[in-house]
């Protein structure tokens, strides 16, 4: 059966980065990062918006499904409202696709180091900041498995990802 990765986790945790390394471990493997899905200029948050992107993922995913050349797909979004991650969840299994699901946490400190050290993303402003560690304690409590980016390279973070699927999935 074809699988979906989900990464989830606040902004600056590693999403994309750890994504893009396990698109690249994984055989046959797509990459969709959902700020893609949700690229509105000015932004807008609101819940149009949220599900909107949500409805663009599952498209994707499901173009991706339907393609013989691949086999997994890498989605890394931050996905912190139930229904957007049960809509996703609902979606990818109506698709005939397996979702496994992941929430990167760290702490703080791991975070504003992280987001000091990614100077190149225009969200890595001191306001984004603030609302990113005001939402740690929240991604904390998210179903799936916790993987702890702090003091981690995002290779290792893709490792214990396989492990933990390799491992414990199956």
């Amino acid at each position: 059966m074809k699988r979906v990765f989900f990464l989830n986790g606040p902004m600056g945790v590693g999403k994309s980065t750890t994504g893009r390394l396990l698109q690249s471990a994984l055989p046959q493997a797509a990459f969709i990062d959902g700020d893609w899905c949700f690229d509105i200029d000015p932004f807008v948050g609101d819940g149009a918006t949220r599900a909107m992107a949500a409805d663009n993922i599952l498209h994707l995913v499901g173009n991706y499904g339907k393609c013989p050349s691949c086999q997994n797909v890498v989605v890394a979004w931050l996905m912190d409202r139930p229904e957007i991650r049960e809509s996703l969840d609902a979606g990818v299994k109506a698709l005939g696709l397996e979702p496994f699901w992941y929430t990167l946490v760290c702490s703080p400190q791991a975070l504003r180091s992280r987001w000091e050290k990614d100077g190149a993303c225009p969200w890595r402003t001191a306001e984004w900041l603030e609302i990113s560690l005001r939402s740690l304690k929240g991604f904390a409590s998210l179903p799936g498995r916790q993987i702890d980016t702090g003091g981690k390279s995002a290779g290792q973070v893709r490792d214990a990802i396989l492990w933990n699927h390799i491992v414990k999935e199956r």
